[in-house]
């Protein structure tokens, strides 16, 4: 029963990251015009697509290493 539990959370959780990631690549594949950006001494120039590309990739690497940081922290204080 637990692991019937696990599976659909699973698939919701596949199901809801497709529902987000489509609009998103829509969203990108009609911004191809080029930005120019500029931090500190730094400066470059790319299209809008692969700027908010490179947005949602470093918002998800963060999301899921933050989230396995703060899992693995809360495990540790939880006595065995």
């Amino acid at each position: 029963m637990q692991s019937l539990r696990k599976v659909r959370v699973v698939h919701l959780k596949l199901a809801a990251v497709l529902a987000l990631s489509c609009p998103a690549v829509f969203f990108i594949a009609q911004n191809t015009g080029v930005v120019s950006i500029s931090f500190l001494v730094w400066q470059a120039s790319l299209s809008i697509a692969l700027l908010i590309f490179f947005s949602l990739l470093l918002g998800l690497l963060l999301g899921w290493f933050g989230h396995g940081y703060f899992l693995h922290r809360a495990q540790q204080k939880t006595p065995a």
